[in-house]
């Protein structure tokens, strides 16, 4: 079977049990469940604490888990990104009492608290910053206040916690994060995977578009298409450590079948794009006067 980690608590869990289930994937019902067989389509799930997934992927213990961008770089595990997610989107970001600080820069020095210390011990190295880091477990907003740290490390979303303790955001952000599929680097992939990533890219696609489906005059067609010009970028596709092919686009080309009268074409990468079909062309025939014109728009 596949293992897969899933979050069991925090802003991820909800999420990312949602959709895995819109996906077509069975889902605990229990909270307190901590593993859950899906046998109809081979994929055993593991609810575990977000910042462990990491770990368990990077040692090969899981075969891929979903976690956050800044889980996964603190953790500094041999794992990697198979999949952006879409969700729980936040910044990493240095915060400190107002007025005191204007750049990372004046951070040369001073004491800095957080809960991704690996994360931030490689930024201030790139930055060649020597500073102090203090790592805690959490309500790192409180630890200038109670004389810990000068200045602070960490997730934001909406920056409302750290105004409640008096403190604002300065500098360059850190790190853009969200949830991700992870799985462990350099290895084959294992069986299953390929349909995970499928339906989870699947899901994101139905959330982000929707189909226009309309017929019009051959006349007119030029400009139909320039007012709905569609989805014209590729979709995400797995890099050559789950495929053996380059990155960039993929998907799977349809032919037109005697049950499609005029539909849309569906082209194969590299040259991806979402075109018509001519009435001429289609195995059934269509009014003359009439163009089937089909657009997935965001």
């Amino acid at each position: 079977m596949l293992r897969v980690a899933v979050p069991n608590k925090g802003a991820l869990s909800e999420a990312a049990s949602a959709m895995l289930a819109e996906a077509g994937y069975r889902q605990r019902r229990d909270s307190r469940e901590l593993v859950m067989v899906d046998p109809e389509n081979n994929v055993e799930f593991f609810f575990l604490r977000p910042r462990d997934i990491a770990v368990y992927v990077g040692a090969g213990t899981l075969d891929v888990g979903i976690t956050g961008r800044d889980l996964l770089m603190d953790a500094q595990v041999d794992a990697e990104e198979l999949l952006p997610l879409g969700f729980a989107k936040s910044t990493f970001r240095f915060a400190g009492p107002v007025g005191d600080f204007a750049s990372a820069a004046e951070l040369e020095g001073k004491r800095l608290a957080t809960s991704y210390d690996g994360l931030l011990r490689e930024y201030l190295a790139e930055l060649g910053i020597n500073a102090s880091v203090v790592r805690l477990d959490g309500a790192v907003e409180s630890s200038v206040r109670l004389g810990v740290a000068d200045a602070i490390a960490d997730v934001v979303e909406t920056g409302s916690t750290l105004k409640a303790a008096g403190m604002e955001i300065f500098g360059e952000p850190i790190l853009s994060s969200e949830a991700l599929l992870i799985g462990r680097r350099g290895v084959t992939p294992p069986p299953g995977l390929e349909v995970l990533i499928r339906r989870l890219h699947s899901v994101l696609v139905a959330r982000q578009y929707v189909l226009l489906d309309y017929d019009a005059p051959k006349t007119v067609l030029d400009r139909a298409t320039a007012l709905t010009p569609g989805l014209n970028h590729p979709p995400y596709r797995p890099c050559a450590t789950l495929t053996g092919l380059p990155c960039g686009p993929w998907f799977w080309p349809r032919t037109p079948t005697a049950s499609w009268t005029n539909s849309t074409i569906w082209a194969p990468a590299p040259s991806w794009s979402v075109t018509s079909t001519p009435a001429g062309s289609n195995p059934l025939p269509a009014p003359s006067h009439n163009f089937s014109h089909r657009r997935y728009m965001p």
